[in-house]
């Protein structure tokens, strides 16, 4: 069967796309569009056509496993240009979602109709790129200059409605009777003769003098470092100053220009490699999902909160355990405090929160979890206390409950023996704050049964979370790789790179943080707390030295004013603190540690290698089974660059070999204790090889 078929109903043609899953743009549909167009064209009785597709959505963009071919005729903007030259008026149908080439495939139609819940947009930014069917020359014809930039800026589809309003649309349809709807449509314009209207053919409205500029600031931190907004702006700027065909062409050399580029690339693998992490190497086929209807939460902390929220959200029914009746009720207060946030934010409305409450119960009663399905444990960082609350999950809870805890660094196999069931036990690490932070780390204990890493990845999918399956180990893939990097960002210091310049150099690089910024966020005593836990720390009286004084000086960070660096009241700007630059440096004395000017170069290796060496490790112990998961965790959970695609990725990108003689002289200078080069790097290193193509 072709993925473009051709009805005919009396006057009007309907063009039928059919491409599973997504109605993609590939070769096949675009061929399959221009010969609908020929076809149709040498038949004198059609006098409308009704572009459609069948399936779950209209076409959700371009195929982008075609992006790393040579593209083959005929191209998307041909296609485009053959539907707007049509001598009779073109309609698109949309449902579902709209994006990238597919909105540029319908802006190339003479009329827009869609259903009440599409969704419409050119997120190309996201992946590095900018529209490249003419869409940054028609969307600002279509809504203007400032909503055009806004839309592309952020890559963020909007709604029906909203789409209705901006002008992208013509008319919404209800959802059942989407083609019913585009029919009548098209037989009105014919019975009113309304002109063919083409999406080229109109003006651009001017802007003020400056606009461009102040937008360029406007944007100017969200966009630090990527290279396709300046190229979206520029296009933007030619839909205003040049006739449309030369605004095209430049589009067009813009857009390749992007494709080609490092970060394109990098943001390519990043959207591939989300979608591999679902696939789980090992699992049984013959394991299914467990049903998920209510789920209770242990701790009613700032963690705990987030996680009953996320879970209220999803549309679970929520308890809510703490033993201290003031813990409920802050727990409480904090979950209709971030229902109010959402309702302020137009994500719900009043009936939706109102609803989502309902489903909430509070207790400190365990008697309560008797009939729930999942239960995650958010307590306080600390062996004995979870394995404790384990034992008396095991005792209250119903045979085939799942029972997961949410610890961020310790043993799982350790917590699940506090049971009789530790097939039954996982680890959910989410991220604070977790009902913002899209990351979470699913850890798979030596006995969890595989229908419950199933049902933990489709929890994922149902909280709106990429979910990563890793390992058992302290830290797991991204505490474990964090730990080396905030290592040799306090060894700096004590070797002479003052805070500020670790940080500014790193987040410069690309991080969304340096990581002295990043620990006075999370708060120093947690880590601090964390290493205190341990029992395999290193015998070095350089580890950690200088954030283990500051969190015993009661200097945890922003929540106390005072850590790494100063917080003015009410702030989160870090600002420079001279004492600890002077204790600092009294310590590097003491210890005999030499300071000397560093260089950012010296930084950047030192922090991105240690991530890449960690990461090495985890992959040779089978901690994490891909490279690509690796990058998922650290570009999802720790603010790595996307645009450098994750710390594997980036290690492939400049060359492995590099990396590993690079870390091979690491050790000589500073020695094994932390730079010792494990086998797989080693190989890798030395035969050319990557970490993809493990």
């Amino acid at each position: 069967m072709s993925s473009v078929n051709v009805e005919y109903r009396n006057n009007l043609s309907i063009i039928t796309i059919e491409s599973p899953p997504v109605n993609a743009l590939s070769q096949s549909v675009r061929s399959g569009l221009v010969y609908a167009l020929e076809a149709i064209k040498i038949n004198n009785d059609v006098e409308a056509i009704v572009l459609i597709c069948i399936g779950r959505t209209f076409c959700a963009g371009a195929d982008i496993r075609e992006f790393n071919k040579t593209p083959l005729s005929p191209h998307l903007s041909e296609v485009i240009s053959c539907i707007e030259n049509s001598d009779v008026p073109v309609i698109a149908a949309m449902h579902g979602t709209a994006l990238g080439g597919g909105l540029e495939l319908a802006m190339g139609c003479h009329f827009r109709v869609a259903s009440l819940k599409a969704y419409v947009g050119l997120p190309e930014v996201t992946l590095g790129l900018l529209p490249g069917a003419m869409g940054t020359q028609r969307l600002p014809r279509l809504i203007g200059v400032k909503n055009a930039l806004d839309m592309m800026i952020s890559g963020k589809p909007v709604n029906a409605k909203t789409a209705l309003s901006l002008g992208i649309l013509d008319q919404l349809i209800d959802d059942e009777s989407l083609l019913d709807g585009a029919i009548a449509f098209a037989n009105k314009l014919l019975i009113e003769g309304k002109p063919i209207r083409r999406v080229r053919d109109l003006t651009v409205d001017p802007v003020s003098v400056g606009f461009f500029d102040n937008y360029r600031k406007k944007i100017a931190v969200k966009t630090r470092g990527l290279i396709s907004p300046e190229k979206i702006i520029c296009s933007v700027e030619s839909s205003i100053e040049m006739p449309f065909d030369e605004a095209v062409v430049q589009e067009r050399d813009f857009f390749s220009e992007c494709k080609k580029s490092s970060q394109s690339k990098a943001l390519r693998h990043v959207f591939f490699a989300e979608r591999a992490v679902a696939k789980i190497p090992g699992i049984s086929a013959e394991a299914s999902q467990r049903q998920i209807d209510e789920v209770s939460v242990i701790g009613a902390g700032t963690m705990g909160a987030g996680i009953a929220y996320s879970a209220l959200r999803a549309g679970f029914k929520v308890i809510l355990i703490d033993s201290e009746r003031s813990g409920l009720q802050r727990g409480k207060e904090s979950i209709k405090g971030l229902f109010e946030h959402d309702v302020a934010r137009g994500r719900i409305d009043d009936a939706g929160m109102n609803e989502g409450l309902e489903r909430l119960q509070t207790t400190q009663s365990f008697e309560a979890v008797a009939n729930s399905d999942l239960l995650i444990e958010a307590v306080f960082e600390n062996m004995a206390i979870k394995k404790e609350v384990f034992r008396t999950l095991d005792k209250f809870c119903r045979p085939g409950a799942i029972l997961a805890t949410n610890t961020s660094t310790l043993d799982i196999d350790e917590i699940a023996a506090a049971t009789d069931r530790p097939e039954d036990v996982i680890g959910l690490h989410f991220f604070s704050p977790a009902h913002i932070m899209r990351l979470l780390e699913i850890v798979r204990g030596a006995k969890t049964a595989d229908d419950v890493l199933l049902t933990a990845l489709a929890l994922s999918k149902q909280l709106q979370k990429i979910g990563v399956v890793v390992g058992n180990c302290f830290g797991f893939v991204g505490n474990r790789m964090l730990h080396g990097y905030g290592r040799e960002a306090q060894l700096l210091l004590l070797e002479g790179a003052p805070p500020e310049k670790v940080d500014g150099v790193l987040q410069e690089w690309g991080m969304a943080m340096g990581p002295h910024a990043v620990f006075d966020l999370a708060g120093l005593d947690v880590g601090y707390k964390i290493r205190q836990e341990r029992t395999d720390q290193p015998e070095d009286p350089l580890f950690y030295r200088i954030a283990d004084m500051l969190s015993e000086m009661g200097r945890f960070g922003q929540k106390t004013s005072k850590g790494m660096y100063l917080y003015d009241s009410g702030s989160r700007e870090p600002v420079p603190d001279p004492e600890v630059q002077v204790m600092i440096s009294r310590e590097a004395e003491l210890l005999g540690v030499e300071q000397r000017e560093i260089s950012e170069q010296e930084i950047i290796e030192r922090c991105i290698y240690a991530l890449i060496l960690e990461g090495s490790r985890i992959l040779e112990e089978g901690i994490s089974p891909r490279s690509t998961d690796i990058d998922v965790v650290w570009t999802n959970g720790y603010g790595f660059p996307r645009y450098r695609g994750g710390p594997m990725h980036y290690a492939d990108e400049i060359g492995v070999q590099r990396v590993y003689e690079a870390i091979c002289e690491l050790r000589d200078r500073f020695g094994s204790l932390y730079w010792e080069v494990p086998k797989l790097l080693e190989n890798l290193g030395t035969t050319d090889g990557k970490f993809a193509d493990l």
